[in-house]
């Protein structure tokens, strides 16, 4: 007896279009939609797009996943910091609430992070200098780290610098706050330069490991520290705090680049913050608690 025709193939995922043609890789019908060019003939779109999951993805020679070399990152940072900018221009409030100063870290903690986006209001040298840097130094060393291990290196070097200013800032007391003579407990910080003294101290690590010359490297650095003791309000002591976190994110990274261990360096880097987190606490239960639990509402 006769065995009835087979009836047309249909796409799995468009059910309603007759497909001829099949993939090469799982055999399944693919109408004109669902079909990829491959080596060999077509492949559909599922199995194109299990290949890309389970394919694995290409790494610098740092461990980070490598891109096309634009400096996204850096990009992102730059617009943060110029709409931060012209929020700080139209209200001055924006600086107040966002600015860094040690007898506001206990009580309002996420000024440790937010004051590497701001830059003073009064000028627009200080954020096109720091904002030039950036766009220099990230052109360079986000392709070489992966975009994530780069915005890493930016925001613990920038808390970096802030812990810094809070070491540094001696150890105020009630009279001392009364008479000026703690000011730097008081005094509000703004600016990206701790998290790019971060970037320079990285450099240094990674051009080692490279086996690269740094000598030009060490003048620009030289310099930059100068300004922050010839000029008044520079801080040269997030310049120096964001700079040896650098060079500790730096070793970081390094230490953990090879494939068995390169997800160890999220715990690693996480290490770093949490030493930044531990003798930041230290310093502020080391002042009396009236001085620590300032909060911004005191400086109104």
């Amino acid at each position: 007896m006769p065995q009835p025709a087979a009836g047309p193939s249909v796409c799995p995922r468009h059910p309603d279009r007759e497909a001829y043609v099949r993939c090469q890789r799982c055999r399944r019908p693919a109408c004109p939609e669902c079909q990829r060019p491959a080596a060999v003939g077509i492949q559909c779109v599922d199995c194109v797009r299990e290949a890309a999951r389970t394919a694995p993805s290409a790494r610098t020679v740092f461990g980070g996943r490598a891109t096309d070399g634009t400096p996204v990152v850096t990009y992102a940072i730059i617009a943060v910091c110029a709409v931060a900018y012209l929020a700080q221009r139209a209200s001055p409030s924006v600086t107040g609430d966002f600015a860094f100063a040690p007898a506001l870290g206990w009580t309002e903690p996420w000024r440790f992070v937010s004051a590497a986006f701001l830059h003073s209001p009064d000028t627009i040298f200080h954020i096109l200098l720091n904002m030039f840097a950036l766009w220099s130094l990230g052109q360079y060393l986000e392709p070489m780290l992966g975009r994530a291990r780069f915005a890493a290196l930016y925001l613990i070097s920038g808390i970096g610098g802030q812990v810094a200013v809070t070491l540094l800032a001696g150890s105020p007391t009630r009279d001392g706050l009364m008479t000026g003579t703690d000011r730097p407990w008081v005094t509000g910080v703004v600016g990206a330069s701790g998290a790019i003294f971060g970037l320079f101290g990285a450099l240094l690590v990674l051009n080692r490991h490279l086996g690269r010359s740094s000598t030009a490297m060490y003048a620009t650095i030289a310099i930059n520290a100068a300004f922050g003791f010839l000029y008044p309000g520079i801080s040269w002591q997030a310049h120096l705090g964001g700079l040896v976190t650098g060079l500790a994110c730096a070793g970081v990274i390094v230490a953990f680049r090879r494939q068995r261990i390169r997800q160890l360096v999220w715990v690693a880097l996480g290490g770093v913050l949490a030493v930044l987190v531990a003798v930041t606490v230290a310093k502020y239960l080391s002042v009396p608690e009236a001085i620590r639990m300032i909060d911004s509402s005191d400086f109104r």
